[in-house]
């Protein structure tokens, strides 16, 4: 058995490592890909992209739907080989209409990765071997994204036809996670015994889980938290604090080496603890780094400036780590089994649309107050904290506890003596 679960988890692990190698070759380039290749501006680019990712957001609720009537490992497998086919076509694009047609596929499969992900990973483990592997993969997965900006900044040193090059790895990328993950087993047995339940009634049952749409409402303020560093903080830091653009990326850096070397230790000593408590406390640590972000606009320039930057940024990286496969593990348990794909996907809309709109909100506030922008995240994160700890009695005591709690053991009356 522990040679099987090794198995799986060495080729699910692979699989990821090759996906993120190749989104992280292609991703920091995607506008500039097309703006290259066919010489259109920049924010036509741009508007071609977000209304295809807009559009994609239909192959959430499909995906749900997909993944309880066949298996999450059908839908991901899919994705994958949807996205590398478009990417094939990417070199043959030449106006707008062409890259809408093929990135209308690339963002349906992009979309339908979440659900069909966290449902794969409920299948193949259980309970706290499960947030481990979540742990892993969020390692491994930024160690990817790593190696894969490093070998595009390698092919694009060499010519333009690096280019195609970084779209052609993507694609390769995502074949192999594609051949990988075909070759894992679920734990079809598992399932209950009455089967997939039909596509009538399944959204309403995730209608009728309060305990579960809790979760996912709680869950939005925190995607906001999360969108802060891509979205808020580099023009926050240049713009408000006057930092160094160089300061942007080492700042990213230290955020993602500290979530790639410590997510698995500190994952480990969580799964001792309740998932809904851990959770809850990382978006408290979300709150705790925007006070001090926020704290930040009254220093001057200099050496107490750029140690409040780095002490910001190490809160947000801990509440990463506390929160991030913790959360996922938590909401995989929570979805019941026979709907799980409907659950997830209905869960996945949470982090969708503060993404989508995360650019116009978050630079929206800061442009009113780069103080409140701060403030409000906190607050907002500080209520997601204290909903979730209120939340707890209502969720599944499997979903709460990554290992069965311990029974208390009985002490047996003494007998009376006739």
């Amino acid at each position: 058995m522990r040679e099987q679960l090794s198995s799986v988890r060495f080729k699910y692990m692979a699989g990821m490592v090759v996906d993120a190698t190749g989104s992280g070759m292609y991703l920091p380039l995607s506008l500039l890909y097309f703006h290259h290749v066919t010489g259109l501006p920049l924010t036509e680019v741009g508007a071609v992209v977000t209304a295809a990712s807009v559009i994609g957001l239909i192959s959430n609720p499909v995906a749900g739907i997909l993944i309880d009537r066949f298996s999450a490992r059908a839908v991901l497998v899919g994705g994958y080989v949807l996205r590398a086919s478009a990417f094939c076509i990417y070199p043959f694009v030449d106006n707008s209409v062409a890259m809408f047609a093929v990135l209308l596929p690339v963002a349906l499969g992009d979309t339908s990765y979440p659900p069909a992900i966290q449902s794969f990973v409920a299948e193949i483990v259980r309970g706290a071997e499960r947030d481990r592997l979540l742990a892993v993969q969020r390692s491994l997965r930024n160690a990817g994204m790593g190696l894969g900006g490093l070998l595009a900044g390698a092919a694009l040193a060499l010519d333009d036809s690096g280019f195609y090059v970084v779209v052609l790895g993507a694609a390769a990328g995502y074949l192999c996670a594609a051949g990988l993950l075909s070759t894992i087993r679920t734990g079809a047995g598992d399932r209950p015994s009455g089967g997939r339940v039909s596509r009538k009634g399944g959204y309403r049952m995730v209608a009728g889980n309060r305990p579960f749409l809790g979760l996912t409402l709680l869950n939005i303020p925190t995607a906001f938290a999360y969108m802060v560093l891509s979205v808020a903080l580099p023009v926050y830091l240049t713009r408000e604090l006057d930092a160094p653009v160089s300061l942007v990326g080492i700042v990213y850096a230290v955020n993602t080496v500290g979530i790639a070397v410590l997510q698995i230790p500190v994952t480990r000593l969580l799964v001792k603890y309740r998932r809904t408590r851990a959770v809850a406390l990382g978006a408290g640590v979300f709150g705790l780094s925007f006070v001090t972000f926020a704290v930040l606009g009254g220093l001057s320039t200099g050496a107490a400036l750029i140690a409040g930057v780095f002490a910001a940024t190490a809160l947000f990286t801990v509440g990463e780590l506390l929160h991030g496969a913790t959360a996922s593990a938590l909401v995989a348990q929570a979805a019941p089994e026979e709907t799980r794909g409907r659950h997830l996907a209905v869960y996945q809309l949470s982090w969708a649309v503060p993404i989508a709109l995360a650019p116009t909100v978050l630079t929206a506030l800061l442009s009113l107050s780069a103080t409140g922008m701060w403030l409000v995240l906190a607050a907002g994160v500080a209520g997601s904290a204290l909903g979730v700890l209120r939340l707890e009695r209502e969720l599944p005591s499997t979903a709460v506890h990554p290992e069965p709690p311990v029974p208390e053991p009985t002490v047996p009356e003494p007998r009376k003596v006739a």
